[in-house]
């Protein structure tokens, strides 16, 4: 609903009973929101943020199904150090030992927090090779009773930029080889993948 009027109109249409057994649950979307995801190792104490991932497309897609970069393409400094900041604090109110994933959406400038995963999440690896981080041994010794301070962690300055793309279902099509990703006789996916590419937002291809 856009307004006060289509809310009334569903209410009245849709809803039989609102009460504390039967509530209404009204949650507020954030059009044209920049989402970004935190990958994080933490002792309990001290937190670590490996790696800001920026996603591509708004938020609103799910992440299995979009594309992030690291490191940050639009994200400023000041929302960068609100988002590390919030990671810590969350990691620190959770007592999360080991991994943990975060969603951030920022909107008009401001950070908001969509979920916080305390676990690993598909992101690890990709930010364990761009990064050189290996996330999975060190969260292990975290979880061994380690400290974070032991691993000697340092942020680094990334001189390229890694992409993760969300897997093409090549499992949808009869012609299609799911292990080898190409077209059976024919050589392989481009023209299959080209249309993907150039129905994007060329600013941001």
């Amino acid at each position: 609903v856009y307004d006060q009027k289509s809310l009334e109109n569903y209410l009245e249409s849709q809803v039989a009973e609102v009460s504390a057994e039967h509530p209404v649950l009204i949650d507020k979307f954030l059009e044209d929101a920049l989402e970004a995801e935190v990958d994080a190792l933490t002792d309990g104490e001290d937190t670590f943020v490996a790696a800001v991932m920026e996603h591509i497309e708004e938020a609103g897609i799910h992440s299995g199904d979009s594309a992030c970069a690291i490191p940050s393409l639009e994200i400023t400094d000041e929302q960068l150090k609100t988002i590390k900041d919030y990671t810590a604090k969350i990691a620190s109110a959770l007592d999360v030992v080991g991994l943990m994933n975060i969603q951030f959406a920022i909107y008009q400038g401001k950070v908001y927090i969509i979920e916080a995963n305390p676990r690993a999440s598909r992101t690890v690896p990709l930010v364990s090779k761009v990064t050189g981080i290996n996330m999975a041994q060190l969260a292990t010794r975290l979880m061994l009773g380690e400290s974070l301070a032991s691993l000697d962690l340092k942020e680094k300055e990334i001189p390229y930029t890694g992409v993760k793309e969300a897997v093409f279902p090549f499992d949808k099509f009869e012609n299609i080889d799911a292990v080898l990703g190409h077209r059976r006789g024919n050589g392989n996916c481009q023209h299959l993948c080209s249309g993907i590419l150039q129905s994007s937002d060329s600013s941001r291809t």
